[in-house]
This record gives C-alpha cells, sequence and structure tokens, in this order.
C-alpha cells in the first residue's frame, strides 16, 4: 500500500500529513512511525505532535518558528519513512491489558448490546474481551483512546440520545470502535462495563496510560476485584 503525500498548512500554525484516506492500520503504523520521527526530531517551535486515523498534524508557534521551515522539515521527514507502509518491529509494540467489571451496575447499555447483536449479555462480553484491539489516536477528552476494530456482531451504533453524564472508567461500544472514558464527561457510547485504572496521569511527564499503536486487551473481573483496584489507583 503506497503513503499519500499530502502535506499541508492546516491554518497559520499547523502542519497536515495526510497518509491515506480509510481507516487501515497499515496506514496507522505510519501516521505513529512518522509521529515518533517529527517528536524525535526535535525541531525548533514545535508545540505539539497529533496521530489521526489517517494524519500527522504538527503544531507550531509562529513566534519561534517559520511557516516554510516546519513543512520543510516535516516533508523531509516524511520522505525518510519511505514510500510504503510496513509494520512496526514487534518489540516495539507496548500491550497494556485494561480490567473491565461488567457488572449491570456499571453495563448500562449491556442489554441492548446484546439485543442489537441477537445474543445474551454473556456472550458481548466474551467476545468483547476476546479481542486485541489498535489505539488509532487519542482525542474527544485527554487521554481518551479509540480502539479498533469491535467484532461486527457487538458493534452497536452510538446512542440516539447522548448522556449528559458518563462516570469516568466507563467502557463504550460506538460501532466498530470501543474505549474507555478517563473522566467524567457527557457522551453518546453505548455503555458495557467500568474499568477501574486510572488513564490520565497529570503528575507524570507523560499523563497518558495509552497512546497511538499500543495494543489493548480487556480482562473481564467481578464486582471485589474492581473495589480493590479502583481503590489502588487513587
Amino acid at each position: 500500500m503506497d503513503l499519500g503525500r499530502d502535506v499541508v498548512f492546516d491554518g497559520d500554525s499547523a502542519v497536515m500529513v495526510t497518509l491515506g484516506h480509510c481507516i487501515d492500520p497499515k496506514i496507522n503504523d505510519a501516521c505513529v512511525r512518522l509521529g515518533n520521527r517529527v517528536r524525535a526530531a526535535n525541531l525548533a517551535g514545535v508545540r505539539d505532535v497529533v496521530e489521526g486515523y489517517t494524519t500527522v498534524t504538527v503544531h507550531f508557534d509562529l513566534r519561534n518558528v517559520s511557516r516554510e521551515f516546519v513543512h520543510q522539515e516535516v516533508v523531509r521527514l516524511l520522505g525518510e519513512l519511505g514510500g510504503e507502509t510496513v509494520e512496526p518491529q514487534t518489540n516495539s509494540i507496548r500491550e497494556v491489558t485494561l480490567p473491565v467489571c461488567y457488572d449491570n451496575e456499571f453495563a448500562l447499555d449491556l442489554a441492548d448490546v446484546a439485543a442489537f447483536g441477537r445474543c445474551t449479555q454473556e456472550e458481548v462480553i466474551r467476545i468483547h474481551a476476546n479481542l486485541t484491539y489498535r489505539v488509532y489516536m487519542l482525542g474527544f477528552q485527554p487521554g481518551f483512546a479509540y480502539l479498533g476494530s469491535v467484532n461486527a456482531e457487538i458493534a452497536s451504533p452510538r446512542r440516539e440520545t447522548p448522556r449528559i453524564n458518563v462516570p469516568a472508567g466507563s467502557v463504550g461500544i460506538a460501532g466498530r470502535q470501543t474505549g474507555v472514558y478517563p473522566c467524567d464527561s457527557p457522551g453518546g457510547w453505548q455503555i458495557i462495563g467500568r474499568c477501574p485504572s486510572a488513564l490520565v496521569d497529570w503528575n507524570s511527564e507523560t499523563p497518558f496510560v495509552l497512546r497511538p499503536g499500543d495494543r489493548v486487551k480487556f480482562k473481564p473481573i467481578d464486582r471485589t476485584t474492581y473495589d480493590v483496584l479502583l481503590a489502588e489507583s487513587r
């Protein structure tokens, strides 16, 4: 699969690289590798590097660097990436296991997802926890990781009416995506459980537990174990 080569200015202080136009692990691998190269280059004036499903956006401070310089350097680093997408080395992949309690108290929409899949709630849990998911990108709120791809059998669409407040740790499904809400917030995903682990640590230099390219597994736990792990995470 050949990489796209669209490198454009995104507003006054960002450069966006588009490497494809569909959700594909190989394209996203290339985004992660390019994002890592830009960070490693430590370019003057660069404030942030954000990987998306198919894009990498480099934000910079116009007071410290010119738009032309950043564009030139991003094009150079993209050229070093190579002309085709490749899977990363196995030893460079981070694997993260997140505990999830699927009890009814937390699984607000589990019955609806089971109805969508024409299966039992136990089967939804088994199917959801049986896959290893890829972190495609972070967004929506700090530390929220978009994970894919959910088994089509249980890929229930978003709720017609979003909730005003979804508790932190809630595990949701929205079509072929799944994810964990790092903090209380509005949300429209189908909630099927809750994770006791903190996904953001603002006292750390790297505050987000998950990052693009990671592999994530969900481990079912009972309510007693959830309470113990929740207490330990505080």
